[in-house]
């Protein structure tokens, strides 16, 4: 996926920005007046993502926060008002989900309850909005240098927690795991949508931040290497992450499955000492050094008689079976790194480190999506460069207000409505949009060409590998995928994961009719500016009138950047 479009559309969204010096809107008028509505779109889904987004940073923070006490509060279930036992609807799950949705989102059993915003999730949301303010205020100047520091410092941490859980036991089958993949899963469409989706979620198409970030960038800087880098960066940083969480969930299987054994030994003893087996069917003493090894061998060795009276009794221990357990595990992300946290020796200090990581990552991307809203209002009403301040509190206030639908105790549930059926199928949409007018409209030779005036250097030997990609394969690719998407989004029914109070476990909920069709107006009103900017292209050509205007020639060379 990252041959095939990963690279090729974010060399495209580049050098796109770096030869226009506009964001979004501004350059896909230029590239191509009839598809001009794409940079709206694009500039849509940055204003929504990023309303429900800053919620994914506010969690961190609050998780963050959270850290800085021992034992850390999701690690035991509270216990009742007045009285030493654990609150019931806790000690029916894991201590982990239970803080999550109680006390962490106080969610409702269904979507249709409703309810005023959460306290501490609304401050924690407040505080998420003010740093990003205050980055929008520095400039995109500081906001680059704050993103290099945050990005080394994510991958210094994410390494610091590879080789930690390497060292973890049971490591090792975590990692044959990984590698025992099913090769039939490449012939699925699915498999593909899947991966496109997190490609895109991961890498940044169709935001148009790139496009804006890279307007700042000076005109000779080399792109392609730039997208190759980011591409590869991006492509370690899952990798590494795949690793440690397959590490530990083999380590979380070899725990689970020898505390299996050691019930297993508790119940033979049991059984001795009520003379229900013999004495020779005694485990060994040592058995608690080593579980998996000596229980293994301490079987094996006793006599089949015993053995047809012991395995009744007994539970199936089989690892295999507990790391499909572990891999089904809690539905919602934050819970399963508060599970992995929990293996750590030393939690507390991992808890920290980790929820730094994650509110790191979540602020960078943020300030991201952010550059993809304020770079292209700035080049759209250029007075607004002159007052960054008042642009950065003018958009952050209203952002602030409007996601705080989503931290409300249904609000989790109308997070997941967004990012799992309404963000792919738009960005889909976008990239289809951008490659179609660069590649067949503007036309590709005739993009490269200005590429290789404007970086000032021979065409360089992948151009036209990239010429072909953007041309045929990249286009095929994502139409095939958004094809998918939209069968996907129209034949199956729309789920979510709630919590169910009353047998205190996650279930699967499907959507009301409600929130289909508040879909679907979310979607028609994103695509909507891409018609009606090609209505408005089409009017201003075929009426003479438009000509009172004087216009001259479409010149590729917009005003340059100011300096910020």
């Amino acid at each position: 996926m990252l041959f095939l479009v990963g690279v090729p559309l974010l060399f495209l969204e580049m050098a796109a920005g770096q030869r226009m010096r506009q964001g979004s809107i501004g350059v896909w008028k230029v590239i191509s007046p009839w598809l001009g509505g794409v940079g709206y779109t694009s500039f849509m889904v940055c204003c929504i993502v990023g309303l429900y987004y800053s919620v994914l940073v506010a969690w961190s923070l609050f998780y963050l926060i959270q850290s800085f006490q021992s034992p850390l509060p999701w690690a035991l279930c509270p216990s009742l008002r007045n009285s030493s036992d654990s609150d019931p609807e806790c000690a029916r799950t894991a201590s982990t989900t239970y803080f999550w949705y109680r006390h962490v989102l106080k969610a409702t059993d269904e979507v249709e309850i409703g309810g005023l915003p959460v306290t501490h999730l609304s401050v924690s949301l407040f505080v998420t909005w003010l740093i990003i303010c205050i980055s929008i205020i520095k400039g995109p100047k500081s906001s680059g240098k704050m993103l290099c520091v945050s990005v080394f410092l994510s991958y210094f941490i994410l390494f610091c927690l590879l080789i930690r859980s390497l060292m973890l036991e049971g490591a090792k089958f975590g990692l044959n795991s990984l590698l025992a993949a099913q090769a039939p899963a490449l012939y699925s469409v699915e498999v593909w949508r899947r991966t496109g989706n997190q490609l895109f979620l991961s890498m940044g198409h169709g935001f148009g931040s790139f496009t804006a970030i890279s307007s700042y960038i000076p005109r000779s800087n080399n792109c392609v290497v730039d997208a190759f880098a980011v591409a590869l960066l991006n492509l370690a940083a899952s990798l590494t992450a795949m690793v440690f969480v397959f590490a530990v969930i083999g380590h979380v299987a070899t725990e689970n499955n020898d505390r299996c054994y050691l019930g297993n030994a508790e119940t033979v003893m049991n059984l001795i000492v009520a003379g229900v087996l013999p004495p020779e069917a005694r485990p060994p003493d040592n058995l608690y050094d080593e579980p998996s090894s000596i229980y293994s061998r301490w079987f094996r060795n006793l006599p089949e008689q015993v053995k047809s009276m012991i395995l009744p009794q007994l539970s199936n221990c089989n690892l295999s079976e507990q790391l499909k357990e572990v891999m089904e595990g809690p539905g919602v992300a934050i819970v399963a790194f508060t599970d992995i946290i929990s293996v750590f020796p030393g939690p507390t200090f991992w808890a920290i480190i980790i929820f730094v990581l994650l509110a790191n990552l979540g602020l960078s991307t943020m300030i991201g999506i952010m550059q993809g809203i304020i770079t292209p209002l700035q080049d759209t009403f250029t007075s607004l460069r002159r007052h960054t301040k008042l642009l950065a509190v003018g958009i952050c206030v209203p952002m602030f207000l409007g996601s705080l639908i989503f931290v409300t105790p249904s609000g989790s549930y109308y997070m997941n409505l967004l990012d799992d059926y309404w963000a792919s199928l738009l960005l889909f949409f976008i990239v289809i949009l951008e490659n179609v007018a660069m590649a067949w409209i503007y036309g590709a030779r005739r993009f490269l060409a200005d590429l290789i005036i404007m970086l000032g250097r021979p065409m360089s030997p992948i151009f036209p590998i990239f010429r072909w990609l953007w041309s045929f394969l990249s286009p095929f690719v994502l139409v095939v995928l958004f094809i998918n998407t939209l069968i996907h989004l129209s034949l199956k029914s729309i789920t979510y994961l709630a919590w169910d109070s009353s047998i205190s476990n996650e279930v699967i909920r499907t959507y009301p009719s409600w929130a289909k069709v508040l879909l679907i107006i979310f979607i028609v009103i994103a695509i909507l500016p891409v018609p009606a900017y090609f209505l408005y292209t089409l009017v201003d050509v075929a009426f003479p009138v438009s000509m009172i205007h004087s216009k001259g020639p479409v010149v590729l060379e917009p005003e340059a950047k100011g300096t910020h």
